[in-house]
């Protein structure tokens, strides 16, 4: 999995195994190490973080420092999930 950036006990990862066809482009998060049930949120053509579901059950008041933080990196995101998969997709 790889694991673009941790912040704290937290990492900010892609899943290697996305399905065909590819997922719209989308992060998880998760404490300690990476888990195929970790929170999963999509990013948006604009760069916007969406919650798709917090399975890693994170506290909203760091969960929303983390999706600002993955809105302020989405290019950088875009750019690593294309090097990564080959390609991209939006959620919205």
């Amino acid at each position: 999995m790889p694991q673009l950036y941790r912040i704290g006990s937290y990492i900010i990862f892609f899943w290697s195994n996305e399905n065909m066809p590819l997922e719209p482009i989308h992060v998880h998060i998760s404490e300690g190490k990476a888990s195929a049930n970790a929170t999963k949120i999509w990013i948006t053509s604009t760069g916007k973080a969406i919650l798709s579901h917090n399975s890693s059950n994170i506290k909203m008041q760091i969960l929303r420092k983390l999706i600002r933080f993955i809105e302020a990196n989405s290019e950088e995101i875009e750019e690593q999930w294309i090097e990564h998969f080959g390609e991209i997709r939006y959620f919205c």
